[in-house]
């Protein structure tokens, strides 16, 4: 071989050997579709600043209507400060639960965070926050969310999730239409029969009485557990006595009234024609166009609406409690949607960071600025402003109570099931008897599955 072959080759072997050093050197998360980073800098400035990996994105599933618009705005913002991006994968609030369950029970692949509802029976049965969930007792942010919440996110005193919501002013209620009220001589009823006749007034009016949202699934329960209160103040101690085993729902005369009360209400067509296609979505629109004169929600509805059509003013509509079985105890629930670091996710630190982030006071403030459905926060350093009506409401309701998906452990869990018993019962399929017996038998067999003591 002459020496100029020789050459040729020696030097064919230096750039294939130039080349492999180079392949060896490029960081792992570097992609042949990637921007290439400034000539003057090696990496992003948001890695740099944040630790963070350039592209990492962080995988966030939740329930419809759990993820709201100020928060996929501070999601934005987020990025814009550390390079992170937010993927939120939205799914149907009929169909979570079996989604969520079925990727844990695969092993969790692509999630870093994922949504659910507080309270101790949910974290623990529904989804098993100890195994889970990364423990966040140690967040700075815990010790300014309200107590009561923080209670509801924890077990054994380990919070595992942050809870962001109105679990004050989100208490459910009636909203109602002044204006339709006024017209028909009516007055806030301050017990059941003076709720029917109002129904009634208004019906024979040719106003439909209630929009109740049916076809979701969910929100008729509202009715019955959310009535806990009132439950509570008939029979002292209920709750305790349920959680120890020691009485049911079935047999329960308050329950029971509640629940007659309920079916007569869609037997005498209080719901309007079509209420068990009605979807809760379309409730700002029909309440907005007087197609219905009161409905079930929170004291941020009437914003919402005047939002949306900003032609109907917020204070024409005004509140009171549900009153079947007579009640007048505010309901409150201070557990609520809630966000949680999946254990197996490998972008813990970059969660963490967003929880951080969603906690600032100037965030959470503008969450509650922006979302017309909220009227406080459960969290230190948020200015709330309330309409006359919202300080109406608190000014007269002075006694509350805890809700019973939350007072009364294995309830929630089963909320969507209940809501298919509810039906069942307005078709006439069931009785409300048949409704607090199955709601005893689920709160049973996921006992004994938790090894339960009280129900060994």
């Amino acid at each position: 071989m002459n020496s100029k072959n020789m050459l040729l080759k020696l030097l064919g072997l230096m750039m294939i050997l130039g080349m492999l050093v180079t392949a060896c050197s490029t960081p792992a998360t570097t992609t042949a579709t990637e921007v290439p980073a400034p000539a003057d800098t090696e990496e992003p400035a948001a890695t740099e600043e944040t630790g963070f990996a350039p592209g990492t994105t962080l995988t966030y599933i939740a329930s419809q209507n759990w993820v709201l618009d100020s928060e996929i705005e501070l999601a934005k913002k987020f990025e814009t400060e550390t390079g992170v991006h937010v993927d939120f994968q939205i799914i149907p609030s009929d169909q979570y639960f079996n989604v969520l369950e079925t990727k844990l029970e695969a092993g969790g692949e692509g999630i870093d965070i994922f949504g659910g509802q507080s309270g101790k029976t949910d974290i623990q049965l529904q989804l098993d926050v100890k195994k889970n969930a990364v423990p966040l007792t140690d967040e700075e942010w815990v010790s300014r969310m309200n107590p009561l919440s923080v209670e509801q996110i924890s077990l054994d005193g380990v919070t595992y999730g942050l809870t962001i919501w109105d679990t004050i002013g989100g208490s459910w209620v009636v909203v109602y239409n002044k204006q339709m009220f006024a017209d028909n001589g009516l007055s806030v009823p301050t017990t059941y029969a003076e709720f029917a006749a109002a129904c009634q007034t208004l019906q024979d009016a040719g106003i439909n009485p209630v929009y109740e949202p049916f076809a979701d699934g969910w929100h008729h329960v509202l009715w019955f557990l959310e009535m806990g209160p009132v439950y509570e103040a008939a029979t002292p101690g209920l709750a305790d006595a349920l959680n120890a085993n020691k009485a049911t729902f079935a047999g329960n005369p308050t329950m029971t009234t509640a629940l007659t009360e309920l079916k007569e209400m869609y037997d005498k067509g209080y719901f309007g024609e079509d209420a068990l296609s009605n979807e809760f979505a379309n409730t700002e629109a029909v309440m907005a166009e007087g197609k219905y004169a009161m409905t079930v929600n929170r004291f941020g509805l009437p914003s919402q609406i005047n939002k949306a059509y900003p032609d109907v003013a917020e204070d024409n509509f005004g509140f009171f409690v549900i009153p079947l079985a007579d009640n007048q105890i505010w309901n409150v629930n201070p557990a609520a949607p809630s966000k949680f670091i999946y254990s197996g996710s490998k972008n813990i630190e970059a969660a963490k960071a967003y929880f951080e982030f969603l906690t600032r006071p100037e965030n959470l403030q503008f969450m509650l600025d922006n979302e017309a459905q909220f009227t406080m926060l459960n969290f230190e350093g948020v200015n709330a402003e309330l309409t006359a009506d919202q300080q109406g409401f608190i000014d007269t309701y002075k006694e509350q109570g805890t809700v019973y998906q939350t007072a009364v452990n294995y309830v929630n869990p089963q909320w969507m099931d209940v809501g298919q018993t509810l039906t069942a019962m307005f078709t006439g399929a069931v009785t409300p008897e048949d409704v607090l017996a199955e709601t005893d038998q689920r709160r049973a067999d996921m006992a004994i599955s938790a090894g339960d003591e009280a129900w060994k």
